[in-house]
């Protein structure tokens, strides 16, 4: 029996180092660790599709949480039953589940629709909040672009770069980039 393990991370952004450590402290090699840094919506993972090209017969796969392999019902139960095929156990460390055993690869399975509807209602909230923000005025997505004409006008007129970064609500480095572009 080897084991395994698989971290994941919904954004670059978010660190893996919880998931590994804790994955490192159930005494797996640091080259048996498979990650992402992505979305578990989708099964289309580069780091789960090199684990599943690595797994065996007999081995183990360790995760910290069942909402770490997917997030999606449908995909979780099709990656447990392809794991299961193989002759290959996921156990999922917090939740202290696994699948091995009938009653384990309900248990997963009811939990991996919870974890699916979990995240149904965090993207209602979220966008509940959008709504909301919209509503009180708070507007979203890029800055309107610069109007460099502006800058140059102001700085013809006399104005000063520390004044047209404050009425044009730039910075200063901003107003200089400008002002030393080639029009």
């Amino acid at each position: 029996m080897r084991l395994f393990g698989y971290a994941r991370v919904s954004t670059s952004q978010q660190s893996l180092d919880v998931q590994v450590k804790a994955l490192k402290a159930e005494g797996i090699r640091a080259n048996r660790i498979f990650a992402d840094k992505v979305t578990g919506s989708h099964v289309n993972r580069d780091g789960l599709r090199l684990l599943r090209v690595k797994v065996e017969e007999g081995d183990v796969i360790l995760v910290k949480k069942l909402d770490r392999l997917g997030r999606d019902t449908a995909d979780m139960i099709q990656l447990i039953k392809e794991f299961d095929e193989i002759g290959v156990a996921i156990r999922f460390l917090d939740d202290g589940i696994s699948t091995e055993g009938t009653m384990g690869k309900m248990v997963v399975t009811i939990l991996s629709a919870v974890a699916q509807a979990e995240r149904q209602r965090i993207l209602e909230r979220t966008n509940e909040g959008r709504l909301e923000a919209k509503a009180r005025g708070v507007k979203f997505g890029r800055k309107p672009t610069l109007d460099k004409d502006k800058v140059r006008a102001l700085y013809n007129q006399g104005v000063g770069a520390t004044d047209i970064s404050r009425q044009l609500k730039i910075g200063r480095s901003t107003v200089y980039k400008v002002l030393h572009m080639k029009q």
